[in-house]
């Protein structure tokens, strides 16, 4: 493992807060980033998990940026723009890279991948070939939402590159889910790391790999002692006391 995080591409990043002029505005007034000093990355997999709100996302987006992936998703050379709302937290965080460039890689979040798919279209117009053959050839439009996603990471990814996913599984079953960490652990073995923000207890059952839930601060977790998988194994063992308090 050693030798591998060297050669991984994202080491760890630092929250510069002597840059930061007022914790009272977002983003930088969630519990999250007022406790957030650095973080370091699994050299294969690494999850981020937490409540809707928790702040998640936003680091996510943060850390993709700042490697010069486009807020909305893609690879770095898409630039185009549907809505600027991603936050400047990417201008307040130094990432450390290691020492070897990824072959490529992919920004991939759940709640702007229509814009993405629209954009996709657009570059096959655009570039001779056989552009969309990248995506499984055929536009990402004309597939179910959930097909689109496992058309990109089956025929876009690739070894030796870089991937950071915001919410993968808002879009997949849970047989879709398996199928992910089985695709995800293909692309590891052969040299590729990724960065992944979830609620899936399926997902984060992938065991090369580090765990940071957030709560007030961000801590290391095991998988079985995360939230996610706590609240999932409750319930499942005993739906039926869950189910008739939750609707008595």
């Amino acid at each position: 493992m050693n030798g591998k995080k060297i050669n991984q591409f994202i080491r760890s990043i630092k929250l510069n807060k002597d840059k930061i002029e007022s914790f009272e505005e977002y983003p930088f007034n969630l519990p999250i980033i007022k406790n957030l000093d650095k973080l370091k990355f699994h050299p294969n997999v690494t999850f981020i998990v937490g409540e809707n709100g928790s702040g998640k996302s936003t680091i996510l987006e943060a850390i993709a940026t700042s490697y010069g992936f486009n807020p909305e998703g893609g690879t770095k050379n898409f630039n185009f723009s549907t809505n600027e709302t991603h936050s400047c937290l990417y201008d307040f965080i130094n990432l450390v890279k290691g020492v070897k460039r990824p072959k490529d890689g992919f920004f991939l979040r759940a709640e702007s991948f229509y814009n993405v798919a629209t954009n996709i279209d657009e570059l096959d117009k655009e570039i001779p070939g056989n552009f969309l053959d990248n995506y499984g050839g055929k536009s990402l439009h004309k597939i179910s939402h959930g097909e689109a996603f496992f058309a990109l990471i089956i025929n876009k990814f690739r070894g030796d590159s870089i991937y950071i996913l915001d919410e993968p599984e808002a879009a997949l079953s849970p047989i879709r889910q398996m199928s992910l960490i089985s695709r995800i652990d293909e692309l590891v073995k052969e040299g590729s790391q990724f960065i992944i923000a979830t609620h899936s207890p399926i997902l984060m059952s992938y065991p090369d790999s580090f765990i940071y839930e957030i709560k007030d601060s961000i801590e290391l977790v095991k998988y079985e002692d995360s939230e996610n998988y706590k609240i999932t194994k409750d319930f499942l063992n005993n739906y039926k006391k869950m189910i008739h308090i939750l609707t008595k």
